[in-house]
């Protein structure tokens, strides 16, 4: 059954997230006050080099109290493309400036909860131009094997759902013949 929104009232806006109490009807006519976080979209980027290595960073996020690799993303401006934003990221939170960009995903991390939405892109090579325009973002940038993102991510190494997604799809359609370690047993669609 599709919900039905009857009204939304905000709690609580800044510029990067919108909270509401949304009245929504659901079967038989019943009502939940459901919570809703509305937020701007997010663009970022999975690199590769020549050796099938992805670059990604190493870092804490205070509000789980975790350490683990992510693909650089963040916020698309106002009026910029998504693929500008994702190189955009790439560039300032790791140096590197990304390759031609092709699209790789969409994905909706939080639908339960959130409208949020990133657009993934792959690069296939990058250029170092410098040091990340911020020194706060990762305490460092790697450029790991794909071939290694299922046992990072076994390990926890790797947490956060956008990057999840994005490696683990990567890591499906370039491993050989589309069988990846864990007995997939065939291969997964083209993007």
């Amino acid at each position: 059954m599709r919900w039905i929104v009857h009204s939304e009232k905000p709690l609580y806006t800044d510029r990067w997230l919108d909270i509401r109490v949304a009245d929504v009807e659901i079967t038989g006519g019943r009502h939940l006050q459901h919570r809703v976080v509305r937020s701007a979209p997010g663009a970022g980027a999975v690199v590769l080099d020549g050796q099938e290595r992805v670059l990604l960073e190493w870092r804490h996020r205070f509000i789980t109290d975790t350490w683990a690799y992510e693909i650089p993303i963040g916020g698309i401006h106002d009026g910029e493309e998504p693929a500008a934003a994702a190189a955009r990221e790439v560039e300032e939170e790791t140096g590197w400036r990304p390759g031609p960009l092709s699209p790789l995903l969409y994905t909706q991390p939080s639908p339960g909860i959130s409208d949020s939405e990133h657009h993934v892109f792959l690069a296939e090579s990058a250029t170092l131009i410098g040091t990340p325009a911020e020194d706060w973002e990762v305490e460092r940038i790697e450029w790991v094997p794909l071939a290694t993102i299922p046992h990072l991510v076994a390990r926890r190494e790797i947490v956060s759902g956008t990057s999840l997604n994005a490696l683990l799809y990567l890591y499906a359609i370039r491993s050989p013949s589309g069988v990846d370690e864990h007995n997939c047993s065939r291969t997964p669609p083209a993007p």
